[in-house]
């Protein structure tokens, strides 16, 4: 029958090794047993095991002792702890003069490794230089400093941990999409987006094509209900020859809850991208970007004419492109419709 734990391990927590389990490792590792083994024996993950024994084994020919080993854990502990950035002062001083040259706290971290590689008291985490920045008592860096992250923030944004949207019935996600649409040298895929105003209360519909980079604009003076955008969106693409309806990408937004028809009455296929991933539409989100010099953030968008809407792509259509090689995109366009020497064309 085990002995019964001292009275001072009784209130270690169960995430914590306690010196029993300690010695217990140390016995079984001197026996050679591996570290699933030991693992098994004292009901602990070999994960747990692995990096007990790295932490506890001071010196290799002496290797793990159970008491060296409690007696690090209890030293590591300790709270409160000095704050890296509080206490080095060099550090300290490096961080603070890269956030004024606007480097991102990773940026930073990262590049402290090359610049002092044989330094490993020039070394922080870029969490450490955010929490430092933004939470009270972390000591070391000014809390104006927020200022030259490229967000401004006064608080931190906390990330989202679940998609709170609905899914749209019936939705095709992007991994089925055709290989082709990869490659861009087929015309006739497109991305698209909605860009929206003040409040999210108006908005403007974007479509690209990837091959080209050619920009078309909904008109959506009323609302960005799907109701709305299906009839905007099938009066643009009835513009176009069926060679050039071939796919659309869009995000799992519900302003897209009618996909089912419109795909039918335009006759193309629509993939939705994976929740969170912008990246997956990166050309739809580059000209969404460009088209922001147009139509800045926190304006009402409802208000702008369809006319002015023309314009703008007219002058997004006819802006040379150097991935184009220094062709305009509707240039580039009527080139793959008639596959003739490309000549300027104004839409």
């Amino acid at each position: 029958m085990p002995a019964p734990f001292p009275a001072d391990e009784s209130v270690v927590g169960a995430r914590r090794l306690t010196l029993r389990e300690r010695e217990e490792i140390a016995c079984r590792n001197a026996a050679g047993e591996g570290v699933r083994a030991i693992a098994r024996a004292i009901d602990r993950s070999p994960s747990t095991v692995s990096r007990e024994l790295r932490r506890g084994t001071v010196r290799r020919k002496s290797g793990y002792r159970a008491t060296v080993a409690q007696t690090l854990a209890d030293q590591r502990s300790r709270r409160p702890k000095t704050r890296r950035l509080a206490c080095e002062d060099r550090l300290r001083e490096h961080v603070q003069n890269r956030l004024h040259a606007k480097d991102s706290p990773e940026q930073i971290s990262r590049r402290l490794v090359l610049l002092f590689p044989d330094d490993t008291s020039m070394r922080v985490s870029h969490e450490t230089i955010y929490r430092s920045l933004y939470v009270q008592g972390r000591g070391g860096l000014r809390r104006e400093l927020v200022k030259c992250l490229r967000t401004g923030r006064a608080l931190r944004k906390p990330r989202r941990t679940a998609d709170r949207r609905g899914r749209l019935a019936g939705m095709v996600n992007i991994a089925h999409r055709p290989p082709e649409v990869l490659d861009r040298a087929v015309p006739g895929h497109w991305e698209g987006d909605l860009i929206t105003g003040a409040e999210n209360k108006s908005a403007i519909g974007t479509l690209v094509e990837r091959s080209t980079g050619y920009v078309m604009l909904l008109h959506l003076p009323d609302s960005h209900r799907a109701d709305d955008v299906q009839a905007a969106m099938l009066e643009v693409m009835s513009r176009l020859p069926q060679t050039l309806r071939r796919t659309l990408t869009w995000d799992q937004g519900q302003e897209m809850a009618n996909h089912a028809a419109i795909a039918v009455a335009a006759q193309l296929e629509i993939f939705f991208c994976d929740p969170h991933s912008p990246w997956q539409r990166a050309i739809n989100e580059n000209t969404n970007g460009l088209l922001r010099q147009y139509f800045p953030k926190g304006t009402d968008l409802s208000g702008y004419h369809r006319d002015y809407l023309e314009f703008v792509a007219a002058q997004l259509n006819n802006r040379p492109r150097k991935r184009l090689g220094w062709r305009t995109p509707a240039e580039s366009l009527d080139r793959l419709l008639s596959d003739q020497e490309p000549r300027p064309v104004l839409r």
